[in-house]
Parts: C-alpha cells; sequence; structure tokens
C-alpha cells in the first residue's frame, strides 16, 4: 500500500503527507517540550543567545579520528562547539569548548553525571532529560525529533536532529548569528558498518572517534545514517547561504563533500 502511494502521489504532495503524518505523531510530546518548567526556563534561556554572535566565526569540533592530525591548540580564543564526548579531549587541550552539545538518547544516558559536570552553556535533547535527576546548571534542553526534515530559524521550537549533532550544532551556530562557520573532525566515515541507526555494543576500542575510549569496550551506540546526515547538511548550506553567510570544512582527509573545503593551517 505505502509503495502504491508513493508511486501514485507526486512528490511535494507525499513530502506533505509525510509531515503530516509526523506531526500527528508527535502531538503526544508537545505539551512537556512547551510547558514543563524545564522547557519553559530553557526557551526563556535559549533566547537570550539570538544573535550574541553576530559577524564572527566559531569552530564546530566533530568526533572523528582526523582530530588527532589538527593541531587543536590553535582553537584557544576562539568560539567552539564541542559534541557528545568531545571532553574526553579537555585535559590534553587545557582548555574547553565555549558551547557543548548532545542529542543521542544512548549518549546522554550513559554518560548523563559527566555532561551534568561540564561548566560551559550545553544544549542538550529533552527527550533525554530523563537522565537527569535535577536541572544540570547552565543547561538548556532543546525540543528536538527525528522526523519532519527541515532547519530551524528559531532554537526555542522544534529542531530536527538530521540524524547526527553536527546539524543541530549548525542550526544553533546560525541561531546565535554567526557569519562563518568552520568544520573540524567532521570525517563523514565509520569503520563500522551495518544499518543505519542500529543499536550495537562496542565490543573493544573505537576506531571511529579520535579516543578509542569515546565508544569503548560495552558502550552501546547507534550506526551512522550517513545519507539523512547529507539531508540536513544540504539543508544547512542552503540556510547559511541564502542569509549571505557560509559553511567551509576544514576536516583534515574528511568525506563529507557536501561544504567547501578550506585548509585548516589557512584560517590561522
Amino acid at each position: 500500500m505505502k509503495q502504491t502511494l508513493a508511486a501514485l502521489l507526486p512528490t511535494p504532495l507525499l513530502q506533505s503527507a509525510k509531515n503530516a503524518y509526523d506531526a500527528i505523531r508527535r502531538l503526544p510530546q508537545v505539551p512537556d517540550a512547551y510547558l514543563h518548567p524545564w522547557r519553559r526556563r530553557s526557551r526563556s534561556r535559549m533566547a537570550e543567545f539570538y544573535n550574541i554572535h553576530r559577524g564572527e566565526r566559531c569552530f564546530i569540533i566533530g568526533n572523528g579520528p582526523s582530530l588527532k592530525q589538527t593541531d587543536l591548540t590553535r582553537l584557544r580564543g576562539e568560539y567552539t562547539f564541542g559534541l557528545n564526548r568531545i571532553y574526553l579531549l579537555f585535559p590534553e587541550l587545557g582548555f574547553h569548548t565555549t558551547y557543548f552539545v548532545s542529542i543521542n538518547d544512548l549518549v546522554i544516558e550513559q554518560c548523563a553525571d559527566e555532561i551534568a559536570a561540564l561548566p560551559m552553556p550545553k544544549f542538550i535533547a529533552w527527550h533525554a532529560n530523563r537522565h537527569f535527576r535535577r536541572l544540570p546548571p547552565e543547561t538548556i534542553f532543546l525540543y528536538t525529533t527525528y522526523t519532519g526534515p527541515r532547519f530551524a530559524y528559531d532554537m526555542t521550537r522544534r529542531v530536527w536532529e538530521g540524524a547526527t549533532v553536527t546539524n543541530v550544532a549548525l542550526q544553533l551556530a546560525f541561531y546565535m548569528g554567526f557569519e562563518q562557520v568552520i568544520l573540524i573532525g567532521v570525517d563523514h566515515n565509520f569503520t563500522s558498518k551495518g544499518e543505519a541507526n542500529k543499536t550495537v555494543v562496542s565490543d573493544g576500542a573505537d576506531p571511529n572517534h579520535f579516543d578509542p575510549r569515546y565508544f569503548g569496550k560495552g558502550f552501546r551506540w547507534q550506526l551512522p545514517d550517513l545519507e539523512t546526515s547529507e539531508i540536513g547538511y544540504r539543508l544547512a548550506r542552503q540556510a547559511y547561504e541564502k542569509a549571505g553567510r557560509q559553511v567551509l570544512d576544514a576536516t583534515i582527509g574528511g568525506k563529507l563533500t557536501v561544504f567547501p573545503k578550506v585548509d585548516y593551517d589557512s584560517l590561522f
């Protein structure tokens, strides 16, 4: 039946039908996402970040193995977004990122205490709020969803995750007004293969990230969905270019082809 409808309906109409279905599925989430005290506080706090970095540049730091080939000490004094378990690098760097973002439920569940202890402003997926016994300091809960692809211009409302925390960071950077966003460590390439989004348990050292402990032995994680990630990246590129801004990719040896490439060393 689904195949028959997909064949009969024009693409725009089919997408509209999917969006309507997604919206109906999200209805049970809506009251808490807008009325819960933690979310009300988060929305108010999020509004304070609107355009606070207008005209400036920032770096979004992915977690790929290429970070081991990247001189991250050059980022001291730059505005930076760190993602998921980036904090494993902080002792070595001697400084932490300006902001922190995490949306994956499995990551947050297994690292909630470590995340809660981070001192910088933290942007966390609302659907993972149950992993915190109390509201962590400097935390803004984002109402993120898996369905309904779009680029969010208002981060106080619904945000599409785009299958990767990097896409959420791109939307946050746009909302904050950054003129130029530079990606590093976004390798867009995984040694581990399998069904997209499938939950697996690591059986040893992690080869897919900058630190073997990242998803080390016994850690539960989801296999990447690179195709959906690229949908989000293309939406981000369109939004930035339409606004006269830019996203550049300075990842050393990265496989992502959506954004213009730039040599990392040339940025300094």
